[in-house]
């Protein structure tokens, strides 16, 4: 029973190893995947030593019970801690998403709605802004193009998570349509409408995750539009990068310098390129894909923020709070956490299946 442990026990230790080498750590990238390998495995780990010691501490009950009734008295506690022990050591070795100890990169879309619909893609924006801040993971804005109202015609995210857990553990149910009921500031007669907003959520890739042959891409720069500084819109700061081979196109123009716009364009490119290549190898990552946003469409929604109710619902989980305005400040924690343990229970179904 728990034979995969003994592996993942080698593993650890061989990791260990690695992360005590001062080269290691030179390389930055590479140290911060093995110590998410490592704080991975720690916790499984460390639940199948309890569960072995509880093991083996009932067994010595039942031996010394034969003759002294206190020893008795303990193996009913002895086994309900064992048996919590197991279950807890089977969720934990079920298998993970691959990409859970990813950063990510989230894109963020007005849709139908006009106006209103780029106010509520910012109220999105600071809303993934402050929950990333609630779980002290660092953030930056890579592009977005700003409505002449102050919301948002689109906005690129980078989210970078600290510890084992990457922010696409928790962020990658963000994926999909997001609809919005209340009173525009534009409404006159103060009647409620609906529109929508579309998220999608990307693996950060790293450079050993995606090789990119610089003779595939055709870089263009542009002058920027849109509101900006007093430069953005005077220089050929802005840049365009289509990977030739697959027709991907990103453009990144917050940034007053080319080259910085360049390198933001390309993690973004990356990480749009490693979603196609598993898209491509698997088709639970196709199907994943298929989830999240292919048109910003009111009836695709996977989430509606009805104002006037104070009401978020989770249309994937039949998630329903009226704690909207304090889930828009950042308090994610509820609706993610139901839909990790959705996606958890799934993946233990199939897994026993």
């Amino acid at each position: 029973m728990f034979e995969a442990v003994d592996a993942l026990i080698l593993e650890q230790a061989d990791l260990e190893k690695q992360l005590a080498d001062p080269g290691v750590h030179a390389n930055a990238g590479r140290a911060r995947t093995l110590g998410r390998r490592y704080a991975q495995l720690t916790p499984i780990i460390e639940t199948y030593r309890r569960w072995r010691g509880l093991g083996d501490d009932l067994e010595a009950a039942r031996e010394l019970g034969e003759t002294d009734p206190s020893f008795r008295a303990e193996m009913p506690g002895l086994e309900r801690r064992r048996d919590e022990a197991e279950q807890e050591l089977r969720a934990l070795l079920v298998p993970r998403d691959p990409n859970d100890g990813k950063d990510v990169i989230v894109e963020v879309k007005a849709g139908a709605g006009g106006e209103e619909s780029a106010l509520f893609a910012g109220d999105l924006l600071r809303m993934y802004l402050r929950y990333a801040e609630r779980q002290g993971w660092k953030t930056e804005v890579l592009d977005a193009t700003e409505s002449d109202l102050g919301g948002y015609r689109d906005v690129t995210l980078a989210v970078r998570a600290s510890g084992g857990e990457g922010a696409w553990s928790r962020l990658k149910f963000e994926g999909g349509v997001h609809r919005v009921q209340r009173v525009p500031v534009t409404e006159s007669q103060g009647r409620i409408h609906t529109s929508a907003a579309g998220v999608l959520v990307l693996p950060e890739a790293e450079d050993v995750d995606v090789e990119i042959d610089p003779n595939d891409l055709r870089i263009d720069v542009y002058r920027s539009s849109g509101p900006g500084g007093q430069s953005v819109n005077t220089t050929d700061s802005a840049v365009r990068i289509t990977h030739v081979p697959t027709g991907v196109v990103v453009s990144c123009q917050n940034e007053k310098s080319q080259l910085q716009n360049k390198e933001s364009a390309l993690r973004i490119l990356r990480a749009r390129l490693l979603a196609h290549a598993q898209e491509e190898a698997a088709a639970v990552a196709s199907a994943e894909r298929r989830s999240q946003v292919r048109t910003v469409d009111r009836s695709e929604r996977v989430r509606t923020y009805n104002f006037p109710e104070n009401r978020i619902s989770d249309h994937r989980v039949n998630y329903k709070a009226y704690n909207l305005d304090q889930v828009l400040d950042g308090d994610l924690d509820a609706v993610i956490q139901a839909l990790v343990d959705a996606d958890a229970a799934t993946r233990m179904a199939e897994h026993s299946s």
